[in-house]
């Protein structure tokens, strides 16, 4: 072998990397890798192989929720300061973290039912329903319901995070002041509502969003914002709808470890919309 192949074969390390890092902070320092790699523990007795994938997932998604829950309190953040431009990108983060939420089932969905059902009697009672930041998420998004603080009675921190958020204005809420302060002539039934309870369609509304449709340039933030709003609506949308297809090919229409229904559960869910009038508004467009 001459001595380019030996070249083209191994990269020698420059003179400036760093070797001596006894000292220094490193790459598993400033991530906390002891913690984070040793947060597995498989319950399974016997060990079964498939029951990392089924942790990691789930610790990887929470992850990510944690990333979701901090852009989405950002954008509420700036939309309530009338700084419109850097809630946009907010929102554009926002987009990428929920696709890849949603691109993560497809990991999951490589496990089997045989597979998932050697380790189901290890979860016992847990359940994807009791992810407080998954709750957080929609609260932020207008998904009110104040009996979900029921099933955190056993986690103060938890339940006192997800009451905030129940009291606090959504999104949304934030984004239809933005707009009354703006001069656009929102109804005050939209201003003056109960934000603990989930959003419901207000027609008054749907003709100020219209007005906007028809003139998009002469409305450019506004109407760039809605859009932005509608693809996290629909990137949530197919979160859901993939979650529950894999429910479905790995357990079919058993109730699930939670408590619920399962299957129909959680299609129910796909019948449930954040921001209405943006949806209704496209019978009006043309």
């Amino acid at each position: 072998m001459g001595e380019d192949a030996v070249d083209r074969a191994e990269r020698v390390l420059e003179e400036g990397i760093e070797r001596d890092l006894g000292s220094s902070m490193t790459y598993a320092d400033y991530l906390d890798l002891d913690t984070l790699l040793s947060a597995q523990h498989p319950r399974s007795d016997p060990p079964q192989h498939d029951e990392l994938l089924f942790i990691v997932q789930h610790q990887v998604s929470e992850l990510w929720l944690l990333l979701l829950l901090h852009e989405l309190r950002s954008a509420r953040r700036l939309l309530a300061a009338d700084e419109l431009a850097p809630a946009l990108k907010r929102l554009a983060r926002v987009k990428h973290v929920q696709r890849q939420l949603t691109e993560m089932w497809d990991v999951l969905a490589t496990l089997t039912p045989s597979e998932y059902a050697r380790i189901r009697p290890f979860l016992a009672t847990s359940s994807g329903f009791q992810s407080h930041q998954y709750r957080a998420v929609e609260f932020l998004l207008g998904n009110k319901n104040a009996d979900m603080l029921r099933v955190f009675a056993h986690d103060d921190a938890a339940r006192a995070d997800l009451e905030t958020l129940l009291h606090e204005p959504s999104l949304y809420d934030e984004f239809l002041r933005h707009l009354a302060r703006s001069g656009y002539p929102v109804p005050a039934e939209v201003l003056e509502r109960d934000v603990t309870r989930p959003y419901r369609l207000v027609p008054a509304l749907v003709d100020v969003v219209a007005a906007v449709y028809a003139d998009p340039a002469a409305h450019w933030g506004v109407y760039e914002t809605c859009e932005e709003l509608v693809d996290v609506e629909d990137q949530f949308q197919q979160w859901r709808f993939r979650h529950l297809q894999v429910v479905t090919r790995t357990i079919g229409h058993r109730a699930g470890t939670g408590g619920s229904s399962g299957v129909d559960f959680l299609r129910r869910a796909l019948d449930l919309t954040f921001f209405p009038e943006l949806y209704e508004v496209r019978a009006r467009v043309g």
